[in-house]
């Protein structure tokens, strides 16, 4: 068994979003997130609920990556058709926890994949667009992974573009309330955070090995609730290892922060 990783350690931490969630539908977009859904469902709340990525929901994770060498003749565990229509059921129900990549998270949760830049017909970039942002983060749960912790990531003010509703009471629909704003966990490369702080501040939770509060404060654009005595981010066990081993067979995940 290899010795843990940075991003061993954070797919573990990132799994931990959905242990008390019970039989809801978890959505990972990108490696670590599938990973972390993957991991949580296979050792923690193993009522969770996965897709195919197609229209088929499974029995246990589906190992990432092509199939081929030794995991070559993997077959997937279909159990039950999970269309587009029970899709949105699942969404407009709240049975659902996603966890995303933002381009830009701000300190209420607001995120943005749509642009960066203050003038929305002239951006200095155009990305995404807001996709399926606004009715995800107002109908169910959500969290965010960061590959590279930064003030361009975590801005001061808010994001360029409000792509996902977040805990500032002034950009709510009519109606609305904070209570129907669910951000779960922020997991990032230098750390464990949450929205726990007084009035929804950004809380720090745990700091990876040999990472400071204080980096991670300057690392952020807004101001972070940081308690006396964090928490080292908990090391994979070695049953965790073996089951990221056999999700991701080809090592993909070793990728997932970049340089």
């Amino acid at each position: 068994m290899s010795e843990p990783t940075l991003v061993d350690r954070i797919i573990c931490a990132a799994a931990l979003a959905w242990k008390d969630d019970g039989e809801v539908l978890a959505t990972g977009i990108g490696i670590v997130p599938r990973l972390a859904a993957s991991l949580c469902m296979a050792s923690i709340n193993r009522d969770l609920m996965m897709t195919d990525s197609e229209a088929w929901i499974v029995q246990e994770p589906v190992p990432i990556g092509p199939r081929s060498g030794p995991h070559g003749d993997y077959q997937i565990q279909r159990e039950s058709h999970m269309g587009f229509a029970r899709i949105f059921d699942n969404v407009w129900g709240g049975k659902r926890h996603a966890m995303v990549g933002p381009t830009q998270i701000d300190r209420f949760g607001q995120a943005n994949i749509s642009m960066i830049g203050s003038d929305y017909a002239r951006p200095k970039s155009m990305m995404l667009g807001v996709r399926g942002f606004p009715g995800n983060s107002i109908n169910h749960a959500n969290s965010f992974f960061v590959p590279n912790h930064s003030p361009k990531v975590f801005v001061a003010g808010e994001v360029d573009m409000v792509a996902s509703a977040g805990y500032n009471a002034a950009r709510l629909a009519r109606g609305w309330t904070l209570d129907e704003i669910d951000i779960r966990l922020l997991v990032t490369n230098l750390c464990v955070m949450d929205f726990g702080g007084p009035g929804h501040q950004v809380r720090l939770k745990s700091l990876h090995p040999g990472v400071t509060a204080d980096q991670v404060q300057q690392a952020t654009g807004f101001e972070l609730q940081i308690d006396a005595d964090l928490p080292e981010t908990p090391a994979p066990t070695a049953d965790q290892l073996a089951l990221l081993a056999r999700l991701d067979p080809h090592n993909l995940r070793a990728t997932a922060l970049g340089a």
